[in-house]
């Protein structure tokens, strides 16, 4: 089964990797605060690496409602965060040279793995931050909580407070969704290439047992009392006479006595050339067959067969000779009644 990559995905693989080196130097998020006395807004940008914007002033700002300052030194994420985001652009360019379904889908699994581990991480200093208030600020609201949106817009006193993506969030973001719906792509070809194979092995495994059949095919016991002549329709009833003809294709044929046998391959039901075998029921053993070619037959009318064939098929000449000796008759070949 192929295991490579579509042209599609590697290329938007190497695309995906590129971007991701590009993050490493953009903003990742913004938080913009509006309100009146701040009319052009004030901006925390979040870098992979740093805290950006307005953190002097919106620090400022926290004292006063009991929020913690925001430095970059605190927080262990932005010195980790670099080296993650460089292993997946690394992890991508490895994919693109591997060239391999599986490594994909790892870098992908682990890539959207670790995006909803960020936003959750985002969203818990969020709440920290917004709820832990120093119990001594100056300004104190009741029940009052101070936690950004994860995304959107939240009205914080006077403030109104906008999260979302900033340019290298949005390269980030739309990165994952382009590697799922690439792996989604992927995992549907291979499923059809397997279905396609698994179809392929069926026919060929059934086409197999066909052959097999034809090859091995053997006369079938004949049931009294529930098969039926393929040439007069009658039920079989005696279990001394009658036989099969089956084709290359495996078909068997039932008859319940020589006559009706040679009748069917005289109307030209079939093709000489699809004619496997001819198997005729031993007289003195009923149940057993006979090659055709090698049986010995007697035609007598003391026989008395269902149809009034009145032939009967031996194995044996010394067989024969002692159902002869009470239904005298004639001794024949298969070839002299096949004619």
């Amino acid at each position: 089964m192929n295991n490579k990559l579509q042209p599609v995905t590697r290329i938007l693989t190497l695309l995906s990797s590129i971007g991701l080196v590009a993050v490493l130097f953009l903003p990742m998020w913004r938080i913009q605060l509006t309100a009146p006395q701040y009319p052009e807004g004030l901006a925390l940008v979040i870098y992979p690496h740093k805290l950006g914007g307005d953190v002097d002033v919106i620090n400022g700002l926290n004292h006063y409602i009991g929020m913690r300052t925001l430095h970059t030194q605190d927080f262990i994420e932005f010195t980790v965060l670099p080296y993650i985001i460089g292993a997946f652009a690394l992890f991508g360019f490895l994919t693109l040279l591997s060239n391999r379904k599986w490594f994909y889908t790892v870098w992908t699994v682990l890539f959207v793995a670790f995006g909803i581990i960020a936003m959750v991480d985002f969203y818990r200093w969020e709440y920290n931050y917004g709820h832990n208030l120093d119990s001594t600020a100056p300004i104190q609201v009741p029940g009052m909580a101070y936690q950004p949106p994860l995304i959107g817009f939240k009205q914080l006193l006077n403030f109104g407070a906008y999260s979302m993506p900033d340019a290298g969030g949005w390269i980030f973001l739309i990165v994952g969704v382009l590697l799922a719906i690439l792996l989604v792509f992927e995992l549907r070809k291979t499923v059809k290439i397997t279905r396609k194979l698994e179809i392929k092995t069926a026919a060929t495994a059934a086409l197999m047992a066909m052959i097999v059949s034809s090859c091995t095919a053997q006369p079938e016991p004949l049931k009294m009392g529930v098969d039926a002549c393929d040439f007069c329709k009658m039920t079989l009833t005696d279990p001394k006479f009658g036989g099969e003809l089956i084709t290359k294709k495996g078909r068997i044929s039932r008859f319940d006595d020589m006559h009706c046998l040679t009748g069917y391959m005289a109307m030209g039901n079939f093709s000489t050339a699809d004619l496997k075998s001819v198997w005729l029921v031993d007289y003195a053993n009923p149940g057993q067959f006979i090659a055709a070619e090698k049986a010995i037959l007697l035609k007598s009318e003391k026989l008395r067969s269902p149809m009034a064939g009145n032939i009967a098929a031996f194995s044996t000449n010394e067989k024969m000779e002692a159902v002869k000796a009470d239904y005298p008759g004639e001794v024949l070949a298969w070839k002299d009644i096949s004619k």
